[in-house]
């Protein structure tokens, strides 16, 4: 399957649930090429930017994976390459 690159953002407003996305990001590490987190402490969120170069499947499931978190919103973008 063709690898694309795409970008997922996440916005976290539980900080429990910063845990089980650091654990998900993890597992996902192969196909990870940068992040940049940023903790906005005056709004009490932390949002994250995750570049991958994986298979559409692969993308797809990570980013339902982190939708699916209490407390936790995630959107793709994906490249047309």
């Amino acid at each position: 399957m063709d690898s694309r690159v795409s970008v997922i953002s996440i916005i976290i407003k539980d900080e429990e649930a910063a845990v089980t996305v650091n654990e998900l990001l993890h597992e996902f590490r192969n196909y990870i090429v940068g992040r940049m987190g940023i903790p906005y402490r005056q709004r009490e969120v932390s949002i994250i930017s995750v570049v991958l170069d994986a298979p559409g499947d692969v993308t797809s499931s990570l980013s339902g994976k982190l939708g699916m978190l209490k407390g936790v919103s995630a959107k793709t973008l994906t490249a047309k390459l």
